[in-house]
């Protein structure tokens, strides 16, 4: 009787295998079944993203085309972070607020720091790039925020999720795009408003999201329709264009992803690789 071993002579070809092989066989052992209501709300986490840079852009091509003063932008931006600030603190109570042991008065310093580190470099900021053409900058800018987009957090396990780089394209856009400013005050608000959409707004988005699910949906789709009626007072066709983006990621893309699920076809079996499941750390000793 033919065994599968090969440490014995056997009457039998190398490559010989008889009934008995195929029956460990086992397909799709760790494939996962999706559903197509937690597919769509966990592709919220692209679609608020994309709009925050969407808003971002609307909101610097407002401002250098001078239609939206540094003073009124700066106003909101401070009220809808002290906003986002109470609500922070009031999702989970303050307890995340206690196991980090961080007190308001520091938050109260960084912001401080922050702020007056900011405002006190705006100059340079607005003629860091004077000696770069304009187009270069629109380019570099571009660029830097796609690969803010392919580098951020969505809660994926991958190799490629780099918050901080994330954070550091994001942040260096935004410089690019404020030396092109009129004058030193917008370049200053507009790295702020950078620094709450690309840093702070996130930070509550994952929060409502572990925390209130139903008002994280709620805060998504509002956001969206806010970004949307942004852009299409700047370019209508954009705005179609990009409705279509959120359409596609948070309802066409899951759809898919769901149907290819179903033609997945992973086989296990006894020629995979051999796995030591028992602990032979007391070899190392």
């Amino acid at each position: 009787r033919w065994q599968k071993v090969l440490y014995e002579r056997q009457p039998f070809p190398d490559n010989y295998v008889d009934q008995r092989f195929l029956e460990e066989l086992r397909k799709n052992v760790h494939a996962r079944r999706y559903r197509y209501g937690a597919v769509v709300f966990q592709s919220g986490a692209v679609v608020q993203q994309l709009c925050s840079v969407c808003v971002f852009v609307v909101t610097w091509w407002y401002m250098d085309a001078g239609m939206l003063s540094p003073q009124g932008l700066f106003g909101a931006a401070l009220v809808s972070s002290l906003l986002g600030y109470i609500l922070f603190d009031t999702v989970d109570g303050g307890a995340g607020r206690r196991e980090s042991r961080r007190t308001r008065w520091a938050d109260l310093k960084s912001t401080l720091v922050f702020a007056a580190f900011t405002y006190g470099f705006s100059p340079v900021l607005k003629t860091l790039t004077e000696s770069i053409s304009t187009d270069t900058i629109y380019a570099m800018s571009a660029l830097m925020l796609l690969g803010h987009l392919i580098f951020f957090d969505y809660g994926a396990n991958a190799a490629i999720v780099s918050s901080t780089l994330s954070l550091n394209m994001a942040i260096f856009a935004s410089v690019c795009l404020a030396s092109r400013l009129p004058r030193s005050l917008h370049a200053f608000v507009m790295v702020t408003f950078a620094m709450q959409i690309f840093a702070l707004w996130p930070m509550l988005q994952k929060k409502l999201k572990a925390q209130t699910p139903r008002c994280y949906v709620g805060v998504t789709v509002l956001f969206a329709l806010v970004a949307l009626a942004g852009l299409a007072t700047v370019s209508s066709v954009g705005a179609v264009l990009f409705a279509s983006l959120l359409l596609a990621i948070s309802c066409l893309c899951p759809y898919c992803l769901i149907r290819l699920q179903l033609l997945k076809d992973n086989i296990h079996g006894p020629w995979d690789e051999a796995e030591i499941k028992e602990d032979l750390s007391r070899f190392l000793m």
